[in-house]
């Protein structure tokens, strides 16, 4: 990384500065570098690069796209399809690499969380790290996946947001959070259980940093996690959230062809400005349009609109009716989320009662209006807890965390 300056490490967030004008750390890539998040045309440039015939690299592709995306091999001389010699020369230049896994914590619900080291691509520095989730649920196992080390939204009521923004995750390092996530879980294609089932069923770009401030990486991860031949998991089980970064809302439709989240939480322009600081460059209005002109948006296929519910702040009947009448014409669910506490924050959750009355309303007015879960709260897993080790919370605010655990 060629940024050391104190002004650099400092990244301003998004209310401050626009994105483009952020000083990010680069990804600077190590001396043999990993060939998962590769797309096809890509790795038959570096089969190129090393030697390979081009007569031989539709053959070469598919048999590394089989053994990395089907089998979830992590080296080459697993590769037995593939003769020694050449899984030597590609052990020489490349590598199978995912993330490393620091930290795996596992909640009195099931879920499962884990802590994953990023190469910082520097000799001697700190490695970056990111956070993923793993929900298991009677009919589906969603992982949740970040897209971003730190994030730069700095919306108020998210855990996340408290941390700078570091560097965009590479297309790798987004695809092999799934791949490291099937590993701990015994997921491959070889898993023998009763069923033959899949564990990770599903994906949600909802985890540390805003998706689309980092579109290219994860539009190629994502079409490689939604390939027929390889991890296989179809764009209809994919959710991208996004806090409304508006222009890329339409390419995410058109590019990428999974299914949206919208981060709304207010129904005001002054309220969301506050909630979340994207809003004064995209306010309200700017933001339902492109969801109306969402590409592939329809009553079977609708766009989820994310509201998390805070006491005494957007959670009374009138926000209930506004956000009803806003929506119209948009084919949406409505996915009313308790807020997750975290030490330090000045919000609360709203009381059950009122969001049981927000959730009838909306739902009486055409709406689905599902309250989602809170899941893995103690090991700081729910929705807007994600942060890095390195900016973890201390002992004493750990506790206080158990406790409001224990008391939800």
């Amino acid at each position: 990384m060629t940024q050391t300056s104190t002004e650099a490490k400092a990244a301003p967030r998004a209310n401050d500065v626009p994105l483009e004008k952020v000083a990010l750390e680069a990804y600077v890539p190590l001396a043999k570098p990993s060939l998962i998040g590769l797309s096809r045309v890509e790795l038959a440039a570096k089969l190129g690069d090393i030697g390979v015939p081009a007569s031989q690299h539709k053959m070469r592709v598919q048999q590394l796209w089989h053994w990395m995306y089907v089998r979830g091999v992590q080296d080459f001389d697993a590769m037995t399809t593939i003769s020694k010699e050449m899984r030597a020369e590609l052990a020489q230049h490349f590598t199978v690499a995912r993330p490393d896994v620091v930290a795996e914590q596992i909640s009195n619900d099931g879920t499962r969380k884990w802590l994953l080291s990023l190469p910082s691509g520097v000799a001697g520095e700190k490695a970056h790290e990111v956070e993923c989730v793993y929900i298991p649920e009677t009919d589906r196992g969603t992982l949740c996946v970040s897209s971003q080390v730190g994030c730069t939204l700095n919306c108020s009521f998210c855990h996340t947001g408290t941390q700078r923004l570091v560097r965009n995750l590479t297309a790798g390092e987004i695809v092999g959070q799934i791949m490291v996530a099937r590993d701990r879980l015994n997921d491959w294609a070889d898993r023998t259980t009763p069923t033959g089932s899949r564990l990770v069923t599903n994906i949600v770009m909802m985890g540390m940093g805003e998706p689309l401030y980092n579109f290219d990486a994860v539009r190629d991860a994502l079409l490689i996690v939604a390939d027929g031949d390889g991890i296989g998991i179809s764009k209809r089980r994919i959710t991208l959230s996004t806090s409304g970064v508006v222009p890329n809302i339409a390419r995410t439709g058109a590019e990428i062809g999974v299914s949206l989240a919208i981060s709304l939480h207010a129904v005001r322009d002054e309220l969301r400005d506050e909630l979340v600081p994207l809003n004064r460059k995209y306010p309200i209005a700017q933001l339902l349009q492109a969801c109306r002109d969402y590409p592939g948006a329809s009553n079977a296929r609708r766009i989820t609109f994310e509201y998390v519910m805070l006491k005494g702040v957007n959670d009374s009947l009138d926000d209930a009716k506004l956000l009803v009448k806003l929506l119209k014409g948009i084919p949406a669910k409505i996915n009313l989320i308790p807020f997750n506490p975290w030490p330090g924050t000045r919000y609360e959750c709203s009381d059950w009662e009122q969001i049981e009355k927000f959730s009838e309303y909306v739902f009486n007015a055409g709406y689905s209006s599902p309250v989602r879960t809170p899941r893995g709260r103690d090991i700081l897993a729910a929705c807007g807890q994600l942060k890095s080790e390195t900016e973890k919370l201390s002992a004493r605010e750990r506790q206080a965390l158990r406790a409001m655990a224990m008391t939800d």
